[in-house]
């Protein structure tokens, strides 16, 4: 249950807070976004900024005589797995919807051009070849042995999809997803691209509702472990311990996880479908899909709780009563992330703390649903409570979620800035290949699969700064050793950036909405 004193200290804290005393948060916007450029694959353009990146990656595609080049690098190594990239460019897309007016102009262009690069990527994905969705370019496996420049890479740039006989509804009701909320994005800038986007979410879509199946099972290895479709898995796990022994009840229960295991991202997929179409064909999809979990997470692997976030809209904002089962399920997810809520640890610092491996994914993902359901409660002046005698109102959450993007900027026990380049202090040796490695454009020199971990293992500062890049974060003691191969700690990813622009445009703006 949320503490009244809690609550009482956090607002004291925030109200007292003058503009001097707070990070820069344009400065720190203008840099999540131009991370998106040291993650690029493909050929880079003229205007590419992060000059000690080149291009890479120009031959993807070709094992399998289809041109699967552009999107970007997922974290620290050279591999191109859609699942996460998809959800990126989902969140980067629902940042400058939500938010793209207080981004201003200019940088509502610049992230406009970062869902462009991966989304012109996705629509290769979805249409080089009916009847299959490609997921993901390079063997990770070997990849993984290896540390190299993207520019040097000699690893097997294998290409994997799914189809109806190997299906993968999660991967494809995500990309399904990414396209639909894209499509938005663009529609008054560029409508004859936003309808192209539109007509490929749509048959991804459909291709993930007509063949049902986890892609994990499908590529296994490939996927398996860095990019597993783990939210079905653990149903799976639980349901299999309550009934060890009988062998139809493990029967029964596998074919729950196979429903449960991609219902997440069906639902997701479908809530992004039915917000750029408004067709009621997605709206009884998604109550065919009846009841969803009850989270406490959210990140490119579980999305009931974006998805009733942004399904709860058209309960608060439209007045729609058919989804105010989303709106309590919001309102239940939010009241496991506040403060004193037995489903959610803080630090002694005041960090969010979910889960040791890159726990600022899980921060600033959660954070963009806080912000964004309080812009929700602010238009129509509602409030709810926890089960407790604390009022639940919008400046709650905006307070909460404040303090952990100043947290992540510098305001923390160690006064370090987790996103690279900014602030006085920040991440030095973060574990990325291409940040690590003396760049093509000084050292033209290749570095084989081998070569490059003299690099890895020296304690020298990277060379090259990935400004804006966020890592994974501190330890639940607000420690961090910044060492490269840390990596549950230093590495950064596009899934932690691209939730993060949502809350950084919102403060930029002084909290407008």
């Amino acid at each position: 249950m949320t503490s009244l004193f809690f609550l009482v200290f956090l607002f004291s804290s925030f109200l007292t807070l003058n503009v001097d005393a707070n990070p820069n948060y344009v400065e720190a916007l203008s840099k999540s976004l131009l991370f998106f450029q040291g993650q690029r694959s493909g050929p880079l353009p003229t205007d590419q900024q992060l000059s000690w990146r080149a291009s890479s990656g120009l031959s993807d595609g070709s094992s399998a005589n289809v041109d699967l080049t552009g999107g970007y690098y997922d974290a620290g190594d050279n591999i191109k797995f859609n699942f996460p990239m998809a959800f990126t460019t989902t969140m980067l897309s629902w940042s400058t919807l939500e938010y793209g007016a207080q981004m201003g102009p200019h940088l509502q262009n610049v992230s406009r051009v970062n869902i462009r690069w991966a989304t012109d990527y996705l629509l290769k994905c979805a249409t080089a070849t009916p009847g299959k969705l490609y997921v993901g370019v390079g063997d990770p496996n070997a990849d993984h042995k290896c540390w190299e420049r993207p520019e040097d890479m000699d690893t097997p740039r294998t290409v994997y999809s799914v189809s109806p006989s190997n299906p993968g509804s999660d991967v494809a009701a995500e990309t399904a997803a990414a396209l639909a909320a894209a499509t938005m994005v663009f529609r008054e800038v560029d409508s004859e691209y936003s309808l192209l986007l539109l007509a490929a979410a749509k048959n991804v879509m459909q291709f993930a509702i007509q063949y049902r199946g986890n892609y994990s099972d499908s590529l296994s290895s490939s996927v398996c472990p860095f990019y597993c479709s783990y939210s079905g898995y653990k149903v799976y796990s639980h349901m299999y311990y309550l009934f060890p022994k009988d062998k139809s009840l493990q029967l029964n229960n596998f074919n729950v996880n196979f429903i449960m295991m991609t219902q997440d991202e069906l639902m997701w997929g479908a809530a992004w479908l039915l917000k750029a179409t408004d067709d009621s064909n997605y709206k009884n999809f998604i109550e065919s899909l009846g009841g969803g979990d009850h989270p406490d997470i959210f990140n490119w692997d579980s999305k009931y709780a974006g998805a009733y976030v942004l399904l709860s809209q058209r309960a608060l904002v439209n007045k729609d009563i058919n989804y105010e089962l989303y709106k309590q399920e919001a309102e239940s997810f939010i009241c496991k992330i506040l403060p004193n809520s037995p489903s959610t640890h803080y630090t002694p610092g005041g960090l969010m703390y979910k889960l040791p491996q890159s726990n600022l994914q899980h921060v600033t993902a959660i954070i963009f649903l806080l912000t964004t359901y309080a812009k929700y409660m602010k238009a129509t002046q509602h409030t709810f409570n926890c089960g407790n005698s604390v009022n639940i109102v919008p400046d709650t959450l905006i307070s909460l979620s404040k303090q952990q993007v100043d947290y992540i900027l510098g305001e923390n026990p160690i006064k370090m800035s987790y996103m690279v380049g900014f602030g006085s202090s920040f991440p030095m040796r973060i574990h990325h290949r291409a940040s690590s490695l003396p760049s093509q454009v000084l050292l033209s020199k290749p570095f084989n699969c081998t070569e490059g971990f003299q690099f890895y293992h020296t304690q020298n500062p990277n060379p090259n700064i990935l400004t804006g890049a966020i890592v994974g974060g501190p330890d639940k003691n607000d420690e961090y050793p910044d060492k490269r191969y840390d990596y549950i700690h230093s590495e950064p990813a596009t899934y932690i950036n691209a939730p993060f622009v949502g809350p950084l445009a919102y403060f930029a703006s002084r909290g407008s909405a």
